[in-house]
């Protein structure tokens, strides 16, 4: 990625978002947590979790059952989509369903295939809001702190992260309830720094040393290869002079020092090339760059922790009518996640870098008149890397057709004796790879995934 790109990107850089704290929300009793610190300096993990908002068809990684669906569907398949391809593992070759057989292959990918909440269909709950916000939270009370709030708390309990850890949670999505704060303040240094990336005709926002607004065109805008901050060197260190000079020891002074020294952590990001992939480059769109730079700043800085993204460039997935450009959408994602493992690889990262893919809930599978698929409460998840504590299985859990006999009741389940759990496994797991020994005690007694771990 070229240097420019990468400021461009750049939205908050060790620059704390105040997201909204809820003041009803449920104390973290850090009491109840065991903690190994073992499992954490083993692991050495870091994640990137991609998160799939307006719920994600499960049919892309799973048409298994779809020989049954398509005489039931109140829509033709075949009419609407037109070639529908199985794989190997009956993914979707048209809907990236090539790029899932490679890594599945490659041993870099698990599919899970029965993430399904018993829970919410026994109080029929298939809403957006709270369903993000109970998979972000990682639990079904309403009023807990998000996972990597949760997180944040734990690390630093146990004196893993301090305030001289650079940049140890990142956003390139914006505010989201992973970040959501309880009634335990949340120390300024563990709120999230954002990334985010600037479309050409949108208000620019440089969060360096130089805090200037653009509205021109990106053509317009000021070459910063000579001088990445956009103000005359000299003039900065004539700054950070009189801040040492003329401020008393304390919160002034530290933070000169530290935005210089954040400002040269970004430009030496920034100038970091990534390797020759060959025919695994990434794709050309705006999500690939995002993916791409969440990976270059997990590679060149380790105290980055938890980088948060969603699909923003390949669209949303709410996808009730006209769904046919869910294929092309899947097909971008998968493409750029094989992008993704290839880099890490190149890297020599595989094996601490995860990459967990997931969101609220998935679909129902009956092709509606209006040619889409209303929300259903069967997901697929997709877990990538993290190969020295992660052992990837290929593909986990079956599926059956439920037949309700109500034409937009049609769903998929898992079937009987197959692996299955609550999403709230997910957050299970994210606290266990980050030395939490007992994480049911966060996530209403769901336990991590236990086919993942070595």
């Amino acid at each position: 990625m070229q240097r420019r790109k990468f400021i461009h990107l750049s939205m908050a850089a060790g620059a704390a978002l105040m997201f909204p704290t809820f003041t009803s929300a449920k104390d973290l009793n850090l009491n109840e947590i065991l903690f190994s610190t073992g499992i954490y300096n083993t692991n050495q993990a870091q994640t990137i979790i991609i998160f799939l908002y307006g719920g994600a068809s499960q049919l892309s990684g799973n048409i298994s059952n779809l020989d049954e669906i398509k005489p039931l569907s109140e829509s033709n398949y075949d009419n609407y989509f037109g070639t529908i391809t199985p794989t190997t593992n009956n993914c979707w070759q048209e809907a990236g369903g090539t790029h899932m057989e490679s890594l599945i292959a490659n041993g870099d990918m698990t599919l899970f295939r029965c993430c399904y909440s018993q829970v919410r269909e026994n109080n029929k709950n298939k809403a957006h809001g709270l369903c993000t916000l109970q998979n972000q939270t990682g639990t079904f009370d309403e009023r807990n702190a998000g996972i990597i709030t949760n997180i944040a708390h734990i690390l630093e309990e146990n004196a893993l992260v301090n305030e001289n850890t650079i940049m140890p949670f990142l956003t390139l999505e914006g505010e989201s309830n992973f970040y959501l704060e309880g009634n335990i303040p949340l120390s300024s240094y563990l709120k999230p720094s954002a990334l985010r990336e600037n479309l050409s005709n949108n208000v620019y926002a440089r969060y360096s040393r130089d805090l200037r607004y653009y509205t021109e065109s990106e053509e317009n805008i000021p070459n910063y290869d000579d001088d990445v901050l956009g103000f005359d060197a000299a003039l900065h260190q004539k700054m950070d002079t009189l801040a040492q000079q003329n401020n008393p020891n304390g919160k002034i002074k530290n933070a000169f020092t530290k935005r210089a020294s954040l400002a040269t952590f970004i430009t030496g990001i920034a100038n970091a090339t990534t390797p020759d992939l060959g025919a695994d480059a990434y794709p050309i769109s705006n999500f690939s760059d995002k993916v791409e730079t969440a990976i270059k700043v997990l590679v060149h800085n380790p105290d980055t922790k938890i980088i948060t993204l969603g699909t923003n460039g390949l669209g949303g997935w709410d996808n009730h009518d006209q769904a046919r450009s869910y294929v092309p959408r899947m097909e971008s994602l998968f493409s750029t996640l094989k992008s993704a493992m290839a880099h890490l690889k190149a890297e020599g990262k595989e094996n601490n870098i995860n990459i967990m893919v997931f969101g609220e809930f998935g679909r129902n599978v009956n092709l509606n008149s209006a040619q889409g698929w209303d929300h259903g409460n069967l997901q697929n998840l997709y877990v990538l890397g993290g190969k020295g504590y992660f052992n990837h299985k290929g593909v986990v859990g079956e599926t059956v057709l439920q037949n309700t006999g109500q034409i937009n009741r049609l769903f998929l389940k898992p079937k009987s004796g197959t692996y299955q759990f609550e999403p709230l496994s997910i957050a299970a797991t994210l606290y266990r790879i980050y030395g939490v020994e007992n994480p049911e005690t966060l996530t209403n007694n769901n336990a991590p995934l236990s086919p993942l771990f070595i």
